[in-house]
């Protein structure tokens, strides 16, 4: 009877672990919306908005194109149709859809039609990515902000979301891991040669030249 007693009582404690387990991903989900862009190398975009106070989280991976779960070889190869992009999770009462989508022009050359910086080609091409009617109308709003501002025509385009396919799991918060890999300034830990990318793609000083001060991330 003892044993039968301790049975319901580790199934009781089981059953409300579980449900408070189950209650707290709904609070997460309901307090978190998604913006997906693309700004070129999303090892950069990751980077930036993930600085951002409100963002809970930034995945970079793949979208726009035909090719299913697609590998980077691919993508940057091209013929998918895929963008590099991060799929940005924040929480709403922290941090505004606007205020994302302001930060993201002003952290990219949205002129740029062929590419961003030294990455050229489709993959590189700076997009939004928009899953309601809500969604494209703030992106638009932003994009005619960001052009009044900026004085120069905005190629940007706004596009509809459709699946977004995480990249290999090497890309994922690239810029501060401490794997040693090896590039062309010699082997170097993950967050170091990151930096010396960005700085030699020319990043930070084609955003500063468009934006000034209005430009968020430089340094990064």
């Amino acid at each position: 009877m003892k044993k039968l007693q301790n049975l319901k009582t580790a199934a009781l404690s089981a059953f409300i672990v579980l449900g408070t387990l189950a209650h707290g991903d709904r609070a997460h989900a309901m307090n978190s919306e998604t913006l997906i862009v693309a700004g070129g190398c999303f090892w950069c975009v990751e980077s930036d908005f993930e600085s951002v106070q409100g963002v809970k989280e930034a995945r970079s991976g793949f979208i726009g194109g035909s090719t299913a779960n697609p590998s980077y070889k691919q993508v940057t190869k091209g013929g998918t149709g895929h963008y590099e992009a991060v799929e940005i999770t924040f929480d709403p009462a922290k941090v505004s859809r606007e205020t994302l989508l302001d930060l993201f022009f002003r952290s990219v050359d949205p002129t740029d039609a062929g590419g961003q910086f030294c990455d050229r080609g489709d993959s590189y091409r700076t997009a939004i990515f928009v899953s309601s009617t809500s969604e494209q109308t703030k992106a638009e709003a932003a994009k005619v902000k960001a052009q009044a501002q900026l004085g120069q025509t905005i190629v940007t385009p706004i596009l509809s979301a459709g699946p977004f396919y995480e990249a290999e799991a090497y890309h994922q918060d690239y810029y501060k891991g401490s794997k040693i890999v090896l590039t062309r300034f010699g082997p170097k830990k993950q967050s170091e040669a990151y930096k010396r990318y960005r700085k030699a793609c020319g990043r930070d000083a084609r955003v500063k030249a468009l934006w000034g001060d209005a430009a968020p991330f430089v340094g990064h």
